[in-house]
């Protein structure tokens, strides 16, 4: 564990210099972000390190061994690895001075909280895959809740008088530095039907485990109520997206409501049990 807490802490280190590096061009005066080679390797750099921390944690031999700082961290580390492969195809490194803070975040809270709970049942691979897969959802609805929170506070500061943006030259080249909100919104969505494959596929790989050790085929536990509840809230928001043509602060709302219920779904209930009270 001692090496995951160093790792996560190296890691936290990276993405708070590269972070800081992003900032100091906007107050500048940089009126726009792209990430050279050396910023990719850097940035490459610090996903390995937060990758490497998360193997040695969460993974001890012949066990899985998760908690809520860990899902978290988990979550966060496949978010960014997504968001890095696709910043070959568009340019959405302006994004970076969101993520790479909640990146900052989401590692110190592993390095600070790094205790959990090994998993039962841990040498089945059907448990894995499914831990897998449930994990690379979360991962993504983490960096699509993180998408729409960003795209309501650009849409805020675009309807606010131009004298009170002035104010604010930082937060001005910010903004100018972000994608167009048309952009950010095909890649909202593009997350989101993501997002929802993968809960898909969470929600049928654990159907298939709770058959498997336990003989019950929909356990009725608050993981599998949360989970579902997020599944139908990103069913109904993709419904209504092209039945209806929801986008804007409509379209935001429910991708928020669908973030909450995985955050319950696991870390919520983790951090109540592990944190607050502090139990195994």
């Amino acid at each position: 564990m001692s090496e995951g807490i160093v790792l996560h802490s190296l890691a936290a280190l990276a993405y708070a210099l590269l972070a800081l590096g992003l900032w100091r061009s906007l107050a500048k005066g940089q009126n726009t972000l792209k990430m050279g080679m050396a910023g990719r390797a850097g940035l490459l750099g610090a996903l390995a390190l937060h990758g490497a921390a998360l193997y040695q944690t969460v993974l001890p031999p012949n066990g899985l061994y998760l908690g809520w700082a860990l899902a978290l961290s988990a979550a966060i580390w496949l978010g960014m690895l997504i968001f890095w492969l696709e910043s070959f195809v568009i340019n959405i490194d302006g994004l970076l001075l969101i993520l790479l803070p909640a990146s900052v975040i989401a590692t110190v809270l592993a390095a600070i909280y790094p205790w959990g709970h090994l998993v039962a049942h841990a040498s089945s691979e059907l448990l894995r895959v499914h831990l897998l897969i449930a994990l690379m959802a979360y991962g993504l609805v983490t960096v699509a809740a993180l998408q729409a929170i960003l795209m309501a506070m650009l849409h805020g500061y675009l309807h606010r008088p131009v004298e009170q943006v002035e104010k604010s030259s930082l937060v001005a080249h910010a903004l100018d530095c972000m994608p167009p909100l048309l952009v950010q919104e095909r890649l909202l969505f593009r997350l989101i039907w993501i997002s929802f494959i993968a809960l898909t596929l969470t929600l049928i790989t654990g159907s298939m485990v709770s058959l498997s050790l336990l003989g019950v085929l929909v356990p009725f536990d608050h993981k599998t109520i949360f989970t579902v509840l997020s599944w139908l809230t990103f069913a109904v928001l993709l419904i209504g997206r092209y039945a209806r043509g929801w986008r804007g602060r409509q379209a935001l709302r429910w991708t928020l409501a669908g973030f909450a219920f995985v955050v319950l779904s696991y870390t919520g209930s983790r951090f109540v049990i592990d944190v607050i009270l502090q139990r195994g």
